[in-house]
């Protein structure tokens, strides 16, 4: 906007280091100083639009000075802004711009230069400005906002930086089709700056993307006070959690260090490049700023970027209220959450472990927390779907086994606690998990890895494993763990017992239910079939009966084993026996031989065997006569 003055020859101004002087062949009367700047100016034009610098000038008048001179200290906008509207004051073409409009209005309030002391002065023609361009664009008002970051407080009691907020609001809780701005063949429609052409006119607006996403670029290049400004002003309007979220993800991948891998490539569908980032001196004002404007609503948030947020809120050593909210907002989403995120590693220089678990022991309390109701109106027994027949796959039953597969994790940590250790397996309620065995495997790791362990620790660990509720297979290893103690490698045993017991129970017991089936079957061929108890169908029976089959070969095949065994049992009590009587005789042996005064010698060969003829070492202990001299020998 370019507003048309008289002409004169005031533009003509000259700079002379920290001085700015007016070249109209008139001699300067007054001087203003603006911070360390001084404008040599003339009274008339100044005082025809500023009402403030005519009333400093009534107070400065009994001084007799030829030359008035005037300080404007806290000059919104500093010397820049002074200039411009001396230039307007003198009848110089000034222009309005999107870039200047929030320190132009500044500076004309300051000065006082309302319609009181001229016509169209330049606080109406901002105000006129700024409603009717740059309130009408989505661009105009995001620089808009820009320019109003070094007047800041100004422009909010201006209310500049309100009306902006709301316009921008507005426009993004708003379809882009409903603005009546052309929204189709968009590529050849476009000026080479990404403007929007009509009949071959720039109209100024931007390309708008039919992803709900579009603005979060535009929002980034804000300063965090305005930011979360505008992210308030949307959630009064009834913003989409999802597209709320969004833009604050976006604002912190930016801006946050090691959030993200994210290099500065633009969402997709934006065209404006709107300048620099902010930059930002205070990394714990962001996170906590950031933390503040996310929603609190299950699945809005990904954990993986909560996760993120809480390491670097670790390693910035954020306030403590922040760190606590994002363990609650992870606690409240737990069974969302995956492994690698919950193996944060300790920060802390007192703390031995590899791994936080102190942090994880609050999670899973504020998990417990949140989901208080669920778990005190669920049974003590495990939940257990009646079509499928296995647990049922609930919030908490997964959070069980991610924390099994952390422990897993974290066991093999030698400077990890066992009062620690054991107060992590004990922080979920015992009916969470229906198979106790990932934690065993977790205290078989755990195990493993702390070898100097008592007897009593290891006692007092196991403590958390239900023998009832190990599998076959997680019993059959723990019945061989030599690190498990002796009682409760017996426990193990007995229950392992137990749950064959009743499975052949549950064998035999289909097995007669199978034969009273098929009788009744053969009996009523044209009917259905039914017991006492549940209602079976004949086209279940067949399947039934296969399995019957089956369990009857598997048991043939065992009890032939167990005779195999038995019998090479037997054999193996025989061979110790013989080997016994063996070892008797080569004792009587020896005696005899000494009372006859002849030497006893046994070949290796014949001690290793075992198998040879009581006859034939009879033969062998026989004295033989010799040609030459008389003497016993052995062979």
């Amino acid at each position: 906007m370019a507003p048309t003055k008289r002409s004169s020859n005031a533009d003509a101004s000259l700079r002379n280091g920290q001085a700015w002087l007016c070249s109209t062949g008139l001699p300067c009367d007054i001087i203003i100083e603006v911070e360390e700047k001084s404008f040599h100016l003339h009274k008339f034009p100044l005082l025809s639009k500023c009402g403030k610098i005519a009333k400093l000038l009534e107070d400065c008048e009994g001084d007799g000075k030829h030359i008035s001179c005037v300080k404007l200290p806290d000059f919104p906008g500093g010397p820049d802004a002074f200039e411009f509207a001396a230039k307007f004051c003198y009848g110089v073409r000034v222009e309005l711009t999107v870039s200047n409009i929030g320190i132009v209005h500044c500076a004309a309030d300051y000065l006082e230069m309302t319609d009181e002391y001229g016509e169209e002065n330049l606080q109406a023609k901002a105000e006129t400005f700024l409603h009717k361009v740059v309130l009408q664009s989505w661009k105009d008002c995001i620089q808009a906002l820009q320019s109003c970051e070094p007047v800041l407080a100004k422009a909010e009691e201006l209310q500049i930086v309100k009306k902006c907020v709301n316009a921008l609001a507005v426009m993004a809780c708003t379809d882009p089709s409903l603005f009546g701005w052309p929204m189709m063949m968009y590529g050849s429609l476009q000026s080479p700056g990404g403007s929007i052409l009509w009949n071959g006119i720039n109209t100024g607006a931007r390309v708008r993307s039919s992803h709900s996403d579009w603005w979060h670029e535009d929002l980034s290049n804000l300063s965090v006070p305005l930011f979360e400004r505008v992210i308030k002003e949307m959630e009064g309007r009834g913003i989409r959690l999802e597209n709320r979220a969004g833009a604050v993800i976006y604002y912190a991948k930016k801006y946050l260090p090691g959030l993200s891998r994210w290099q500065g490539g633009n969402v997709r569908g934006s065209v404006v490049h709107l300048g620099t980032a902010p930059a930002v001196a205070n990394q714990k004002v962001l996170l906590e700023a950031i933390e503040c404007l996310l929603p609190m609503k299950k699945g809005i948030t990904s954990s993986r970027f909560l996760f993120g947020m809480l390491r670097i809120a670790m390693i910035l050593n954020a306030s403590q209220a922040c760190k606590d909210r994002l363990e609650k907002r992870i606690g409240f989403q737990l069974e969302l959450a995956t492994l690698d995120g919950l193996l944060i590693p300790n920060y802390s220089d007192k703390i031995e472990t590899l791994y936080d678990t102190d942090c994880m022991q609050r999670i899973i309390h504020y998990f417990l927390l949140f989901d208080k109701e669920s778990i005190s109106a669920r049974s003590p027994q495990v939940e257990v779907d009646p079509v499928v027949g296995s647990p049922s796959q609930g919030p908490l039953t997964r959070v069980a086994k991610l924390v099994d597969d952390y422990l897993a994790e974290v066991a093999p940590d030698v400077n990890l606690k066992p009062a620690k250790f054991l107060s992590l397996a004990e922080a979920l309620p015992a009916f969470s998990r229906s198979l106790d065995d990932g934690l065993y495997r977790a205290l078989d790791i755990y195990l493993k890895s702390h070898p100097w362990l008592s007897d009593s620790e290891k006692e007092q660990l196991c403590r958390v494993i239900s023998c009832q509720k190990l599998s076959i297979d997680a019993c059959t290893h723990a019945a061989q763990n030599e690190r498990l103690p002796l009682r409760i490698v017996v426990q193990v045993l007995f229950f392992e017992q137990l749950q064959l017991r009743s499975a052949i129970a549950g064998c035999f017991h289909v097995a007669e239910n199978g034969n009273v089936a098929a009788t009744l079957a053969r009996s009523n061929p044209g009917g259905d079939v039914t017991l006492t108890g549940p209602v079976l169908h004949r086209d279940g029976w067949a399947t039934v009966v296969r399995e019957n089959k089956h369990l009857k070969v598997n048991m043939d095949k065992m009890r032939s084993r167990v005779g195999e065994l038995e019998h090479e049992c037997t054999s193996i009590r025989q061979d110790i026996e013989k080997l016994g009587k063996l070892k008797g005789a080569f004792s009587s042996l020896s005696i005899v031989s000494k009372k006859i005064g002849c030497k006893l010698r046994l070949r290796p060969s014949v001690v290793e065997n075992g198998n040879i003829n009581r006859r034939q070492q009879l033969e062998q202990a026989t004295p033989r006569q010799s040609k030459h001299r008389r003497s016993f020998s052995l062979f």
